[in-house]
């Protein structure tokens, strides 16, 4: 597997092609959104893997261009002691979609089989009753109508470990990186164990996963959001047509309040256009 992967990496996507298909699929993706709007589908795309896997990165692309009121993103923090004790799933329904909605969840429901299992967060006799109640509540999920698409980004331990290193000196990103991350190198095979139980459980024919190779991140996210779309039959929808009125003649009597009155920011920009002078 680690010979497949590298060999890969040799070959990738020149950036002018990937930016271009990446392109066309982000318009594919806004006609998935006005089908959804206008069917009243309900959408849910469940975004698990490793860390520093590359799912966020994935997710950003997906909802670029996507209107915020109809695809949200639910990442889920910790719970708090009243949701430790509701009913495990409870907290996810209550961000599920309603009609004419998607919802992409960065992480899910997932993290009693990973991170949860792994850490001893939760005990061995609710591990093992998430494992059966999970396919029961996601069937349930599908058999009310809803469109559910589940995404594992499987990427190798050295890719995580370089990619952990790099956020260790980028002040942008270097929240990205908990010791709960860190935590998980020294886990890798503990993490894989819980992954492959997880995945014969619930890797079932009503509602299977589908795993992204994501050593290479941007061919991840070509290959995840080629295959969402390929997988909803949706069609184009008649959008409202919006014509622009014609700029309309100013009686002359408006007169806009003295600037000094208001409050501005400071031109800032104007600093850095000084500095190539």
């Amino acid at each position: 597997m680690a010979s497949k992967k590298s060999g890969k990496k040799n070959n990738k996507l020149p950036d002018d092609v990937y930016e271009a298909e990446l392109f066309r699929l982000q318009t594919e993706l806004v006609k998935l959104q006005e089908w959804v709007k206008a069917t009243g589908s309900r959408v849910v795309i469940v975004f698990e893997g490793r860390d520093a896997a590359g799912k966020g990165g994935a997710i950003k692309r997906v909802t670029e261009y996507l209107s915020p009121r109809i695809a949200t993103i639910a990442a889920l923090p910790a719970p708090s002691d009243r949701e430790r004790g509701q009913w495990y799933f409870q907290r996810y329904i209550a961000h599920l979609p309603a009609r004419g909605e998607i919802v992409l969840f960065d992480r899910s429901w997932y993290n009693r089989a990973g991170v949860e299992k792994v850490m001893g967060f939760c005990t061995p006799a609710e591990h093992a009753l998430f494992l059966r109640q999970a396919p029961i509540f996601e069937q349930m999920l599908i058999e009310d109508g809803v469109i559910l698409r589940k995404y594992w980004f499987s990427v190798s331990d050295e890719e995580q470990l370089r990619r952990f290193r790099s956020r260790l000196n980028d002040p942008v990103r270097r929240w990205k990186l908990s010791p709960m991350d860190l935590e998980s190198v020294y886990r890798w095979e503990d993490y894989s164990r819980a992954k492959d139980q997880m995945m014969v459980h619930t890797d079932t024919p009503l509602s299977p996963w589908y795993l992204v190779e994501s050593d290479v991140k941007k061919h991840a996210r070509l290959n995840m959001i080629a295959h969402l779309l390929s997988t909803i039959d949706y069609y184009d929808v008649d959008i409202p047509k919006v014509k622009l009125p014609k700029r309309p003649v100013l009686s002359g009597d408006y007169q806009r309040p003295p600037r000094e009155l208001s409050t501005y920011v400071d031109d800032h920009v104007a600093t850095l256009i000084g500095d190539r002078e």
